[in-house]
């Protein structure tokens, strides 16, 4: 009985991972593919990637992003440290059941909502929309998930060597600079890597709140998917997977790292 069940279960896995991830494996390897039709094989070529490098507006959506990822994860990271040493260390305060809702709503929230109240904001304050907006959209909601990060590392923190600190003569930002900080640094630097990872695979929130000029790379492939695929589209989508992936693998070894030298 237990094998059969364990058959099932590998069975199971095998499907449900087959499901999820062989189209994946199969738009990456038909973005080497030299035929023109995406269904068609014609050998193996990188002649995609090379046109891809030449695609002006591809190119100038992919540094849209990468500007966009950078300057929202860095403010997201220094915010969302701030909410969590808020939410752990300064106990019952005025206003703390608002902040912890303001921390976890956008987690559960559906993107579509958070894009359109967003949208809703600047409409509001009439503000152009564009590469600053799509900036402060993702700095809302990926600020959250770098709080979350940096909190679950700051409750298992021994607070007797900031105590130890202070009792040397170390003032209060003395002792978070040379001794908290060094200590949460792979939990806020998996918090930046997650942040800057979500910033990078956002098409919905930024296309509520981009403008002119302001187009990524996700909403740039997904207007040409519309017209069809083409081998340029498997090859760009292959280095965003790429990109994504080798971030997330960052950010799962740091936690890593951080939960190894919080246990030490």
């Amino acid at each position: 009985m237990n094998r059969g069940l364990s058959r099932f279960n590998v069975v199971s896995l095998t499907l449900g991972f087959a499901f999820l991830y062989l189209p994946i494996v199969l738009l990456v390897g038909w973005s080497f593919n030299a035929s023109k039709l995406v269904t068609v094989w014609g050998g193996f070529s990188t002649r995609w990637y090379g046109e891809l490098f030449r695609n002006q507006a591809m190119l100038d959506a992919a540094w849209v992003t990468l500007r966009v990822g950078l300057v929202s994860a860095t403010v997201a990271t220094v915010m969302g440290t701030l909410a969590a040493i808020a939410l752990v260390r300064f106990g019952r305060f005025a206003g703390r059941m608002m902040l912890t809702g303001m921390v976890y709503a956008p987690l559960v929230m559906p993107e579509v909502i958070t894009g359109l109240s967003l949208l809703l904001l600047f409409v509001a304050l009439d503000l152009d929309r564009g590469f600053w907006t799509v900036t402060i959209a993702h700095i809302t909601f990926t600020s959250c998930f770098v709080a979350v990060v940096v909190q679950s590392r700051l409750v298992t923190f021994d607070r007797s060597l900031e105590e130890a600190a202070m009792d040397l003569g170390a003032t209060p930002l003395r002792t978070f600079l040379l001794v908290t900080l060094p200590l949460i640094a792979p939990a806020v630097a998996a918090g930046w890597m997650l942040a800057f990872t979500l910033s990078l695979d956002d098409l919905v929130i930024a296309s509520f709140t981009s403008g002119p000029g302001a187009t990524t790379l996700p909403m740039r492939i997904y207007s040409q998917a519309r017209l069809g695929v083409s081998p340029e589209i498997n090859a760009a989508c292959t280095i965003l997977i790429g990109l994504v992936t080798l971030g997330i693998i960052v950010a799962s070894l740091v936690t890593k790292r951080a939960g190894m030298l919080g246990k030490g």
